[in-house]
């Protein structure tokens, strides 16, 4: 196991104070592979025995041994790339932007598990299954579009969004095995959550975009993808959600991809049809 699935098999077991050293190795591991006790404690607003007590939780002998299993876990391209981010750039703002959004669509990107993956795109391709795209405040703009391009593809793809009262009639007329994409990032919206512990109530198959596994998101969820979201701005960024959603959808339209097909051809059609789009 790397770390990550280390920190997965034992998120039920650790403190809160060990959950936060926990979010640190995950969401910055380079701070993890060359600071120190406290360096990674001040990064966690905790302890140094509270970083100490997560490497025992994980079956690691200390600090250093959990510093080496990062180490190992950072292949050396994304050790460069991190370092890089870390280098004076001149106050070149679009330097630093490219660097940081680099980083994070390669970081997500690299760390997504294959075979779910290829388990999200199936529950995404099976018309059988109504799709419910449930996305958070700050995340609506991907959300929307993610949902729009995967109902071009397939039918029985539904947008969540307004009230409490409208999500929670939507989340109630949701059938066992409907499938629930979502995506939020720290701090959660509470409509989100309450939502999630209706589906997943009502047996939907949950897959998860959130910034950590030990998120409330994943904790709900079948499948998690963790997403990086720095950003050089103050805002999280939601590059790294959008690549990681576009590649579902591709997945989906390879899977779908006769009907897929007859679905956009006439969808183009009737764009012709009506002159709906310039050409120019």
């Amino acid at each position: 196991m790397d770390v990550a699935e280390l920190i997965r098999a034992n998120r039920d077991v650790l403190s809160p104070a060990e959950r936060r050293v926990a979010d640190v190795v995950l969401g910055d591991p380079h701070a993890v592979a060359f600071g120190t006790v406290a360096s990674v404690a001040k990064a966690a607003r905790t302890s140094g025995g509270s970083v100490v007590r997560l490497a025992a939780r994980l079956g690691l002998d200390g600090f250093a041994a959990l510093q080496e299993r990062v180490r190992a876990d950072l292949t050396p391209e994304r050790r460069r790339a991190a370092e890089r981010i870390r280098e004076p750039l001149d106050n070149d703002l679009l330097a630093r932007a490219l660097e940081v959004a680099a980083e994070s669509v390669l970081s997500t990107l690299d760390r997504v598990d294959r075979a779910d993956f290829d388990a999200a795109v199936g529950l995404l391709a099976a018309r059988s299954r109504t799709v419910y795209v449930l996305a958070a405040d700050a995340s609506q703009g991907i959300g929307a579009q993610f949902a729009t391009e995967l109902a071009m593809l397939r039918r029985g793809v539904v947008e969540v969004h307004g009230t409490e009262v409208a999500v929670s009639r939507a989340m109630a007329l949701l059938a066992p095995g409907d499938v629930v994409v979502t995506l939020d990032l720290p701090r959660h919206d509470r409509w989100l959550l309450a939502a999630l512990h209706q589906a997943k109530a009502g047996e939907a198959r949950i897959v998860a975009l959130t910034a950590s596994p030990l998120s409330p998101l994943a904790a709900h969820a079948e499948l998690a993808f963790t997403i990086a979201s720095e950003n050089a701005g103050p805002f999280d960024s939601h590059l790294a959600a959008l690549a990681l959603l576009e590649a579902l959808v591709a997945g989906v339209a390879e899977r779908l991809r006769s009907s897929a097909t007859d679905r956009l051809e006439r969808i183009e059609a009737a764009w012709r049809e009506s002159g709906a789009l310039a050409d120019e």
